[in-house]
């Protein structure tokens, strides 16, 4: 047996953030670039251009810097601290449900 579960933070029931989200801006920041980073994630450079900017706009602030001259990306640092707070909260989670799962191990042996 083992607990599962999805994290995204949403705003008027649209996302804004979650493990999508945190793994372009990761891209980005690791590639300089929107279109490397979505060839590194094997997904359509609109589709990552789309969720970048539906993000910023649910959160009225810039994720991304660009340099037009250098032909870069790089993140804000309001996107650093979206990445560290939510890989918080995932890591976080991620305690709580292993404690949860072995509680549920150990009523599951002591049933038997």
């Amino acid at each position: 047996m083992e607990i599962k579960y999805k994290i995204w933070i949403e705003k008027n029931g649209k996302v804004v953030f979650g493990r999508g989200r945190d793994d372009i801006l990761q891209a980005i920041d690791e590639q300089r670039s929107l279109n490397a980073a979505a060839k590194k994630l094997e997904m359509s450079y609109r589709a990552a251009w789309g969720r970048l900017k539906a993000s910023e706009e649910r959160m009225d602030m810039k994720l991304v810097d660009s340099n037009p001259r250098e032909k870069s990306m790089q993140l804000t640092p309001y996107a650093r601290t979206m990445i560290d707070r939510f890989e918080k909260l995932e890591r976080d989670v991620e305690a709580l449900l292993k404690e949860a799962n072995a509680d549920f191990q150990k009523l599951l042996r002591e049933k038997n």
